[in-house]
């Protein structure tokens, strides 16, 4: 069974890490500003197969597009080849759609937002898909792992309640992702100076559309961090005897702790530095994959 799935598992690192590169890509032609970087032509680049002496917009989203075309094939053979050798894993034909879907559908609303243009809301969108094509490109490496060693195949019994939170505390820290994405879409990102205070008031006088997109973002980030912490504390207190999931809800706290913490340096250094925008989109997928893995363990079993 190991030698199996050998190739699988290779082949998923290496996917789960193009899928990875797609999302950082992505962040990165939204926080440049690069989108239009190949005029309204796709799948060629104003006009042309390979752009001629382009400028550093093009560069990038030229790059975005090449990549992303290679790695969805990856991610459509991961989902075939994970179908046929661990069709027997309840998860795996799920995760196997949902991947090929979101690989594809991401692409398609890519390249109907250079063709025909689409709204603020459609575009944050985007980026969501992309963080669920990375988490579901993740789960499925993570159960080819998983297969090729069954001590490895965790499912710690929990409580319906707890069930429950964790599969809410990941959908929620989705809508959060939404709203980081429709800050960026919008030109949202410095409508309130300063942190925690917006324009140095609480309430500000002044209160405008790019103002009441970032304020809504920064309360969904304030009330994930606070879930996570329930969820910290909840597992750490009843569920301490299932190390798999003291570990993920520790990693959790630390990847939203990092989170706030470069949203924050983000608002207080003006945007200047366009990694700390891409390592904050980073931070958020990592976290949302990490979620998405514990919904995976605790609903393996039926909670008591």
């Amino acid at each position: 069974m190991k030698r199996l799935h050998k190739g699988l598992k290779r082949l998923g690192v290496i996917t789960s890490l193009g899928v990875l590169l797609v999302l950082i890509q992505g962040a990165l032609v939204t926080n440049t500003g690069s989108g239009e970087g190949c005029g309204q032509t796709w799948p060629l680049c104003f006009g042309q197969v390979i752009p001629l002496d382009p400028p550093p917009e093009t560069v990038i989203e030229f790059s975005h597009r090449l990549v992303a075309g290679i790695v969805g094939m990856l991610v459509i053979l991961m989902a075939i080849w994970s179908w046929r050798r661990l069709k027997h894993m309840p998860e795996t034909r799920f995760l196997a759609v949902i991947s090929v879907f979101m690989i594809i559908f991401q692409g398609l609303l890519g390249a109907g937002a250079v063709v025909f243009g689409q709204s603020d809301l459609i575009m944050a969108l985007h980026f969501g898909f992309s963080a669920l094509s990375f988490a579901s490109v993740v789960l499925l490496t993570r159960l080819a792992f998983e297969d090729s060693n069954p001590q490895k195949q965790y499912a710690p019994i929990v409580s319906k309640a707890y069930k429950g939170y964790v599969i809410f505390v990941a959908i929620y820290s989705y809508v959060a992702i939404y709203t980081g994405a429709y800050v960026k879409h919008t030109n949202a990102t410095l409508a309130c100076s300063g942190f925690p205070l917006c324009n140095g008031q609480w309430v500000p006088d002044v209160f405008t559309e790019a103002i009441g997109v970032q304020l809504l973002h920064r309360s969904a980030a304030i009330l994930l961090s606070l879930l996570l912490l329930v969820l910290f504390i909840w597992t750490v207190k009843t569920f301490r005897a299932s190390r798999v999931l003291v570990v993920c809800a520790s990693l959790a706290m630390l990847l939203v702790i990092g989170q706030a913490a470069s949203g924050v340096a983000v608002v207080l250094t003006y945007n200047a530095t366009l990694t700390l925008g891409i390592f904050h989109a980073l931070l958020i997928s990592l976290l949302f994959t990490l979620l998405c893995y514990m919904v995976m363990l605790v609903t393996r079993h039926k909670a008591k």
